[in-house]
């Protein structure tokens, strides 16, 4: 008996047990938080996602993502072609240190750059004489932003790297392309729409980051706050009219990238079902 076309009981708790959890924790707090945006009317929220800190709060988030998902793209393209298409000693250090963000806890990233490069640091003084602040300023949020997302580009692409292998990089060097040549022709098309997909979850895993950015921003308003601080600070300041509008934003944004990501999906899946079929015929 084929267990995927089962009808029995097993398969309708299953699916029970996943609606209500979705529901629980999921579907009705994005639900209590779209409904308390609007509570007390669409005037309300328009002034409350239009005031200037909210607007600055929204325009540092995109600021700041961005910034994060450049940096992290190239070097995620670079960090999985060199673990993928090089044999060197230290490659497995390489690779165990790039899944670090994943296990050190935000907080915890946050205060290692403070120790770095905070007053008590050894750097402090010559970052000062050379005017550059990067704790309570904006140039923390972004390394802090970018500490916490580099692996998901570079995870999604060395898998793909991996199971392509190096005959196709190989043939083309014998041929007497260049590495750019090689990279642009034979391997970029490999790895275009994980590229794209680990784009997409970098992005949203950016907009998202607290508790590093927390604590190298100093909250000063209107200045270094995101919105997921500046969302605290509405809620700790009992507007929770405005925080919760302000969160309807960054739930709205996150919906975009959420249907954008399975676009790519999609896309990705149809291309690698293309190449098999033209592999096999």
């Amino acid at each position: 008996m084929n267990i995927r076309k089962d009808s029995g009981p097993l398969k309708w708790i299953l699916i029970g047990i996943s609606v209500l959890f979705l529901f629980v924790m999921l579907i009705l707090p994005l639900s209590y938080v779209m409904y308390t945006a609007f509570s007390k009317g669409i005037k309300v929220f328009l002034a409350a996602v239009t005031d200037k800190y909210a607007l600055h709060s929204i325009k540092l988030t995109i600021e700041v993502s961005l910034i994060a998902v450049v940096c992290n793209t190239f070097f995620g393209i670079f960090a999985s072609w060199l673990i993928t298409k090089f044999q060197f000693k230290g490659k497995k250090i390489i690779s165990t240190l790039i899944d670090l963000p994943l296990t050190v806890s935000p907080i915890i990233a946050g205060l290692i750059y403070v120790l770095t490069f905070g007053r008590q640091s050894f750097i402090y003084p010559y970052l000062k004489a050379m005017g550059v602040r990067i704790i309570f300023a904006v140039p923390g949020i972004v390394l802090a932003t970018i500490f916490v997302t580099f692996p998901f580009i570079s995870r999604e692409l060395i898998p793909v790297l991996t199971s392509q292998g190096t005959d196709e990089e190989e043939a083309a060097a014998l041929m007497g392309a260049n590495g750019w040549t090689i990279f642009w022709k034979v391997t970029f098309p490999h790895i275009k729409w994980p590229l794209l997909y680990g784009i997409v979850l970098c992005t949203a895993r950016a907009m998202g980051e607290f508790g590093a950015v927390s604590v190298l921003s100093g909250h000063l308003r209107g200045r270094t706050n995101t919105m997921p601080l500046y969302i605290e600070l509405l809620y700790q300041g009992y507007d929770f009219t405005g925080a919760f509008a302000v969160s309807a934003i960054l739930v709205l944004m996150a919906v975009i990238i959420l249907v954008l990501r399975s676009v790519l999906e999609y896309k990705g899946q149809q291309a690698a079902k293309a190449e098999k079929e033209r592999q096999e015929g």
